[in-house]
């Protein structure tokens, strides 16, 4: 046996037995006459003491060869500690170590093993199985671990069945791009990774398994943003014979489980907005209403005054910032630049200070008076002491930019508290997007999505005014879940893959398995699907989610650890009859 204990039971309880310990050095300081050393595994860290008085000689000299992060098996005695240490679990007590064996020496690691370390992001990556040693890792995975238990409880106390899907599917075009797999069997017919088991958890409800979830590993070749990692996982759900509020009431139940479990956090009922007013007051579909700075649109009030820039634009639209009055003007050209980088793309951003004595100075104070910023004040809700900030142009474009100006606000004046949590449903999404390279309409969720029943006639007349029936929670601006009420009838299916630019040809050679299922009694059916990574990022109080993973890839996609992806020899190409055709 390595161990009787781990390093972090042993108290005060304990002092006189007799144990075995076995860990990593944490560090040692050698007196001389003293040695001590912090050993440390999983559970915790206790101080090891080795005495030249009272340890065997060959025991006390090899105790002054340990390093960092060797690996090493004690033998001792629980003593009471002279000098206490309230903040750790052990600080109690140490172990007078008898018998030391050294399990495995280390190099001096690239960076130290501490909360508080000197390796920077990429030297960390590289060497990521000791950056898990470190304790803001190790427990992020461990509280991911908390979660995925939590989940699993709550869902199967609810009657859900945990079911797994296969990971070598069939390439379908709609979405983002496929991870593809050679089949060697098959020569020149590939396999795909799943973005989704979404139409494998439709046939599930088609054959009668009518609670299904799974904490299943999720794939999409996406160009690669911060904080996007190619390969995911999600808290996949589906039921049948359900509406709409069926799902919503169980999955809000799981997030308030989740919170009141992990957080200590009692919910109400979660408020609802729907897409057009979520776009309307805050710029984008995952609004955080941990605090206010709610859009207020000027065009009425701001616009036929003479001020060119207002008057040409499709929307004017402001914000009240609070208490930022007192901005200096070098602190709001700091914002303005701000906005004008290419990331936000503004042209520039008009101002105007609500004083606390109640006048208003602004930035085209030549073209309008106080009567008029005094209507712009009310729109935005802005009171004495406010900064009101106003951008104009392309109505979409426009609440976008504003909608990044107001998260980067909020942060700047601490508003973005990660021990708050506002859980918001959005819902009456449109059901489909006109996207303009492409000149037709895509499914804003997925082609799967069932429409509106009282917008079905606009599909025919109208399609881009057609609701879906769909909903996304949000906790804290970012999306965490979303679902819809799927089809379940292969005629509406055809009509949707009509309308999403599919002929009757390419929708059977695609979709073709799930429309014959419809014909065997498909039951009315919707579900949800969690990000998992981003939640438990956000109940961790975090807002990168890589710390929860335990091998991410880089914002390039690469796991520099084991430098992935990379080539294969000749021999395997022509196994899987591939032939490269890249330029040298």
């Amino acid at each position: 046996m390595y161990r009787s204990h781990n390093c972090g039971e042993l108290n005060a309880s304990h002092i006189n037995q007799e144990v075995t310990l076995a860990g990593w050095v944490q560090r040692s300081r050698n007196k001389g006459f003293l040695i001590w050393v912090d050993l440390r595994d999983r559970y915790g860290i206790t101080q090891l003491i080795f005495d030249e008085a009272r340890t065997q000689k060959e025991v006390f000299e090899k105790a002054a060869t340990l390093g960092r992060e060797f690996v090493i098996q004690v033998k001792g005695t629980v003593i009471e500690r002279e000098s206490k240490n309230a903040a750790m679990a052990t600080g109690d007590i140490e172990i007078l170590v008898s018998e030391l064996t050294i399990l495995n020496a280390a190099i001096i690691p690239p960076f130290t093993i501490e909360d508080e370390t000197d390796g920077g992001e990429d030297i960390r990556m590289k060497y990521r199985y000791l950056d898990i040693r470190r304790n803001p890792v190790k427990n992020s995975l461990m509280f991911r671990h908390k979660v995925a238990m939590e989940v699993r409880n709550y869902l199967s106390n609810q009657g859900f069945i945990e079911v797994e899907t296969p990971v070598l599917i069939k390439s379908t075009p709609e979405g983002a791009r496929d991870f593809v797999v050679p089949s060697r069997m098959n020569p020149g017919q590939f396999y795909a990774l799943p973005q989704s088991p979404q139409t494998f958890k439709q046939l599930l409800m088609v054959g009668g398994m009518d609670k299904y979830f799974q904490i299943v590993k999720c794939f999409r070749d996406e160009d690669l943003r911060a904080d996007r990692q190619p390969e995911f996982t999600q808290i996949d759900c589906e039921m049948a014979f359900v509406e709409q509020e069926d799902i919503m009431g169980v999955f809000e139940g799981l997030a308030s489980y989740l919170l009141k479990e992990l957080k200590g956090i009692e919910t109400c009922k979660f408020p609802r907005m729907t897409y057009a007013d979520a776009m309307r007051k805050y710029g984008n579909d995952k609004p955080d209403i941990r605090f206010g700075m709610e859009f207020g649109e000027l065009n009425e009030v701001a616009q036929h005054k003479e001020f060119a820039v207002f008057n040409s634009s499709e929307l004017v639209v402001g914000i009240a910032v609070p208490g930022a009055a007192a901005y200096t003007r070098k602190q709001i050209d700091e914002l303005i630049e701000w906005v004008k980088r290419p990331q936000v793309g503004a042209n520039g951003m008009v101002y105007a200070k609500y004083e606390a004595d109640g006048s208003i100075k602004s930035s085209v104070d030549k073209f309008y008076d106080q009567e008029d910023l005094k209507k712009w004040a009310e729109i935005t809700g802005a009171q004495p002491g406010d900064l009101i900030l106003v951008l104009s142009g392309d109505a979409h474009k426009t609440r976008t930019r504003l909608s990044a100006l107001r998260m980067e606000l909020a942060t700047r004046l601490g508003l973005r508290n990660p021990e708050v949590f506002a859980p918001l449903w959005v819902v009456d999404f449109p059901l489909l997007e006109w996207d303009e390279e492409s000149e037709r309409f895509h499914a804003m969720h997925h082609p799967f999505t069932s429409p509106k029943p009282e917008d079905m006639a606009l599909l025919e007349t109208n399609p881009g005014d057609v609701r879906a029936n769909a909903y996304d929670l949000v906790l804290n601006g970012n999306e965490i879940g979303g679902g819809s009420i799927r089809i379940h009838d292969k005629e509406t299916q055809a009509l949707m893959f009509k309308y999403l630019g599919f002929t009757e040809e390419q929708a059977k050679a695609q979709f073709g398995f799930l429309m014959d299922a419809f014909q065997f009694g498909a039951p009315p059916h919707g579900g949800l699907a969690f990000g998992f990574d981003r939640l438990v990022a956000i109940l961790g109080g975090q807002e990168t989610i890589r710390d929860f993973i335990a091998f991410p890839k880089n914002n390039s996609g690469r796991d520099v650890m084991i430098d992935a992806p990379s080539t294969i020899d000749n021999a395997q190409l022509t196994e899987l009859s591939i032939k490269l055709n890249v330029a040298q």
